[in-house]
């Protein structure tokens, strides 16, 4: 697997010389918080085995963090709790975040980012359909962001054993649901998703 950087190269042909890659982790899970990276990386640079962080393993995952890291020019992860999610929706709390995270950036020339409009940005923004597959630094914004939630679901997993948080991440999987029905709704559940906001509506009901 290699993650092209044609749209990087392109600009960079342009002279722009700061561009910022984001991605998030986390919109499907039922639990947890969502969270967003950005990554600016040096001019033409190229790195084989950053890709989608979904493809590659959890080693290998851990690995590029450090290399991504050190590489950057810049970087910044921004965590979005349950609450904000619940109260302004999934895809608005992505592109809030996305838009205060670049914020942070002390130089941006044009953003990358995984299909997400960013129309808050002054400056050029190309939101990319399957963009961790595309592009370098949207590929290595999502492991950041990958690599920093499934950590925090791992420490949740030690908060509370018996839902298997350190396995599925919050996503609703079989396992998952069946839990979440015999244990009841933790804080750390998106109130507004279904198979939470049913569950805690039957609760009401009895």
């Amino acid at each position: 697997m290699k993650t092209a950087n044609v749209h990087e190269i392109a600009w960079w042909k342009e002279g722009k010389k700061h561009i910022v890659g984001m991605d998030e982790a986390g919109r499907g899970p039922i639990a947890g918080p969502l969270v967003v990276a950005g990554v600016c990386f040096p001019p033409h640079y190229q790195h084989d085995e950053i890709y989608d962080s979904k493809k590659i393993s959890d080693k290998k995952r851990k690995q590029l963090l450090q290399e991504i890291v050190k590489d950057a020019l810049e970087y910044h992860i921004l965590i979005v709790p349950v609450e904000v999610i619940d109260q302004c929706n999934i895809y608005r709390a992505t592109q809030n975040a996305m838009q205060t995270l670049l914020s942070r950036f002390q130089h941006i020339d044009a953003v990358l980012s995984d299909a997400m409009p960013l129309p808050m940005c002054k400056k050029p923004v190309l939101p990319l359909v399957k963009g961790d597959q595309k592009s370098v630094s949207i590929a290595a914004a999502s492991i950041l962001a990958k690599e920093v939630r499934d950590g925090i679901m791992r420490g949740y997993d030690c908060l509370y054993p018996l839902y298997g948080f350190a396995k599925h991440k919050g996503y609703p999987t079989k396992q998952h649901l069946e839990m979440l029905h015999i244990h009841g709704v933790l804080p750390i559940y998106r109130k507004s998703y279904a198979p939470v906001a049913m569950l805690s509506q039957m609760t009401l009901d009895l």
